[in-house]
């Protein structure tokens, strides 16, 4: 399906997605604010899962519009996936396969194309794509993977050092371009990107004791085995062997008594980016926790849990932050009268792992990493969930029908705009396309490709590697039981294979056709 034959003018775009009170509001074509954190699992929103956390401001999209409860992604990876994002299409057509190359930015990119419609855009906060943003007004982003403390930013082209905690410091920026920066008589579109929750979860000096309390429930496949999984056995995202007590846990004692291999430095060198304001309230916090680690010398099971437990303090108070802030932006939206012609979006460029199979970080097809949380609120759009699959390629095409834009026939997603209007298409897609390319690289996840369906997923690990692994997500949610090479789903297998095919075919993948 491809959805320019939906196609709104962009003076009908305005009506026909508001109610008759509304129609004087929304006279030009929507506003569009992307709000995207960097590693944001969906477990940890609580409109998806309230046992973790609860984060009343992202809810608020949910409570007044969608939940996509079927939202991927087309590479979990960060750099990938933001150039899924600009360009509506997968990594091989994009050219940023993973995070070593150079996003090309003369290509193609539906802010460009917003642009020549009259809109104003915008990109503020994680950009990591190497090159300069292009297609954007105004660009103010962070260098490289940015610092939670005190960061450098690049203000259109001029670096500087900004001081204060960078998930308020990029909601600062962003409040301040809709205010004062901006021609308020276009319609805009603001990429709001955090750099938070991504490693090493630091969080804001105001939340540093918040949740201590909490004892958060070890997941049940915490100690998988990875049996039939070979791939996942080698992997290097390990919390108990791979998670580093200084540079991912804070440890870095004063009396450098501990000491952990390769990135003790770098954890170190953290720390001295603060203030000593900042450090105080730092130290007040994490010496008597480090003081008791010491005293208390985990090991085995226990400090795989320990280890567990801090993870999952630290990353659930910098969610905490997050939240807050998108409050923050809500709020102006709503003060200031644009939220009856903005479409709100509040997604991850990826999923993440929150203990399950032992693990941290992301990158491979199964379901904490590939699936990404999707909450959207469109101006006179229906409340309620969407169960249809969504991928991040789909942003672009969305975004350009959204604002009346011819889409281009190279853009590779599909707009889900339809679906945000309460729409049922008959021909939306059964099945998504996915490929990993970042192998020899961090976390040693092997190059994959696969496909998943409403029930099934099947994935094949190549390069130094054959292997395939197929799933029944029915009846085995959490992947633990590779069913590939059962006999009795053969003839599954052969029709997944086909399908496949047709997915490599049909997004002209000329790499993951050679290892089929």
């Amino acid at each position: 399906m491809k959805s320019n034959m939906f196609l709104l003018t962009a003076g009908l775009a305005a009506t026909a997605l508001c109610s008759c009170s509304q129609k004087k509001v929304q006279d030009r074509p929507l506003n569009i604010l992307y709000i995207m954190s960097d590693d944001h699992s969906y477990q940890t929103i609580s409109a998806y899962n309230d046992s973790y956390i609860e984060t009343p401001n992202i809810d608020r999209i949910a409570r007044d519009g969608a939940r996509f409860t079927n939202s991927f992604v087309a590479n979990s990876i960060s750099g990938p996936s933001r150039a899924c994002l600009l360009t509506g299409k997968h990594s091989h057509k994009n050219g940023f396969t993973d995070n070593t190359q150079q996003f090309d930015g003369n290509q193609q990119t539906f802010p460009k194309l917003l642009q020549q419609a009259g809109y104003q855009t915008a990109v503020i906060g994680k950009w990591h794509l190497t090159s300069e943003p292009t297609g954007f007004d105004y660009w103010n982003i962070l260098t490289g993977q940015g610092d939670y403390y005190n960061p450098n930013f690049i203000d259109n082209g001029e670096k500087k050092q900004i001081q204060g905690y960078v998930t308020n410091i990029t909601t600062d920026l962003a409040l301040d371009w809709l205010e004062n920066k901006r021609d308020k008589n276009k319609p805009f579109c603001l990429l709001l990107h955090h750099k938070a929750p991504h490693r090493t979860w630091m969080p804001d000096t105001c939340d540093l004791d918040l949740y201590d309390d909490v004892v958060y429930p070890v997941p049940e496949t915490f100690y998988d085995q990875y049996d039939g999984r070979i791939a996942a056995a080698e992997q290097e995202m390990s919390i108990m062997k791979d998670m580093d007590l200084i540079y991912d846990l804070k440890m870095a004692d004063a009396e450098n008594e501990i000491h952990t291999a390769g990135l003790e430095q770098a954890g170190r060198n953290i720390y001295k980016r603060m203030t000593p304001e900042q450090k105080a309230a730092w130290d007040k916090h994490y010496v008597p926790v480090i003081q008791k680690f010491k005293e208390q010398k985990p090991e085995g099971k226990e400090l795989a849990e320990w280890k567990y437990q801090r993870y999952m303090h630290d990353y659930m108070r910098v969610i905490h932050s997050v939240d807050r802030n998108v409050g923050r932006v809500l709020d102006y939206i709503e003060k200031n009268g644009l939220l009856d012609n903005t479409l709100i979006i509040y997604t991850s460029d990826q999923g993440f792992y929150m203990g399950e199979h032992g693990w941290f970080d992301k990158r491979f097809m199964y379901e904490e990493s590939f699936r990404t949380p999707l909450l959207a609120r469109l101006p006179g759009g229906m409340k309620g969930d969407i169960p249809e699959m969504v991928q991040n390629i789909d942003h672009a095409a969305t975004f350009l029908q959204l604002a009346g834009v011819e889409i281009p026939e190279d853009i590779q997603g599909e707009s889900y705009l339809s679906l945000l209007k309460g729409e049922k298409p008959k021909d939306w897609r059964k099945s998504l396309y996915y490929h990993f390319y970042e192998y020899p690289g961090e976390h040693a996840v092997k190059r994959h490709y696969g496909i998943r369906t409403e029930r099934y997923k099947l994935i094949h690990f190549y390069h130094d590697i054959d292997a395939w692994e197929l799933y029944d997500l029915q009846e085995d949610p959490s992947e633990m039981d590779n069913i590939y090479g059962d006999e009795k789903y053969a003839d599954l297998v052969d029709s997944l294979k086909v399908e496949l095919r047709k997915l490599q075919e049909q997004y002209d993948d000329p790499i993951a056709q050679k290892y089929e």
